[in-house]
């Protein structure tokens, strides 16, 4: 194959969610309010964590990092799908496409850590309180943070570095609404076994690591709450670790589901629909799941609308 097949391609086209203009709109119109109170309510949280007194422990800090992350990855993805709906087109270039995918998967795997971290906290607050404050202390917040950041954007690179290793020269069509790593390694033009298995084995890896933390920490926090004689203890129990059993539950589900099974040609489509749902949907609920019962953020906003004079 000649050097002008080899470099002949420069951008990818992205087919969407729909190709009728009508949808595209109205598509245009739901991830743009979507997308918008993503941003509020995330940085709400973010504030109240940052300024309110009351909301300086560990599951808060956590809770602030990962509604930074959320911010941070509908911001690498979501302007892009609107820009897209908005002119009826989905082209991307080369380098927006290698930069989306390295912040989509950077962001991705630091959440999925996070959760674990998370996970791993709830269980020493419940399951081990006397140790808590001494094993949990600020320095190890934020060495569990930094890891989590860290972590993720070293995943991020090896998987980009793995993607764009190869050569592209056509055909240049991706069955999708944004750059995935699956999609886009399906165009190369030479061999991808061996970027699919590191692919494969790092993604099976960190998973499998972070799901047997959550797992592991919610069991034994299960045993410790059913042995509580304190219905006080128990129900103060249950409402910290339900909104973080509802966001680990949706977002380890839709990643299992997406990379984990394996899908054919004609599942796209409903692949789409799926995808559609852990980058819109998840980053938009969480805020709200872990502040809907949360009784001491709804304290912390009362306090803030007073120092306000409302």
């Amino acid at each position: 194959m000649d050097a002008e097949n080899l470099t002949s391609i420069t951008e990818f086209i992205l087919v969407g969610l729909s190709n009728q203009r009508t949808t595209q709109l109205l598509l245009f119109v739901a991830i743009l309010l979507t997308y918008s109170l993503t941003i509020m309510g995330n940085l709400v949280v973010i504030l109240l964590v940052r300024f309110d007194p009351c909301l300086q422990t560990p599951m808060y800090y956590f809770l602030m990092h990962l509604s930074s992350l959320e911010i941070f990855y509908v911001t690498s993805t979501e302007p892009q799908m609107l820009a897209h709906l908005l002119a009826g087109n989905g082209v991307i270039s080369y380098t927006r496409c290698a930069a989306q995918l390295f912040d989509s998967l950077s962001l991705g795997a630091s959440e999925c850590f996070l959760l674990a971290v998370m996970a791993y906290d709830r269980y020493l607050a419940i399951c081990q309180p006397l140790l808590y404050p001494v094993v949990m202390d600020r320095g190890c917040q934020m060495q569990l943070a930094s890891s989590c950041w860290v972590g993720g954007f070293l995943y991020g690179t090896i998987y980009v570095g793995c993607t764009f290793y190869h050569t592209y020269c056509g055909p240049n069509r991706i069955n999708h609404f944004m750059c995935e790593m699956p999609l886009v390694l399906k165009l190369a033009c030479d061999d991808t076994h061996i970027s699919q298995t590191i692919v494969f084995v790092l993604a099976g890896v960190g998973l499998l690591i972070s799901i047997i933390v959550v797992v592991t920490s919610y069991t034994i926090i299960l045993f410790s709450v059913l042995q509580m004689r304190s219905v006080t203890g128990l129900r103060k129990a249950f409402s910290t670790c339900v909104s973080h059993l509802i966001v680990v539950t949706m977002f380890y589900g839709t990643i299992l589901f997406m990379y984990a099974i394996p899908h054919s040609e004609t599942s796209l489509n409903h692949d789409k629909n799926i995808a559609l749902f852990y980058v819109v949907g998840t980053p938009f609920l969480n805020p709200i799941i872990y502040t809907l019962r949360n009784k001491d953020v709804h304290k912390a906003v009362a306090r803030v609308l007073r120092r306000g004079g409302f």
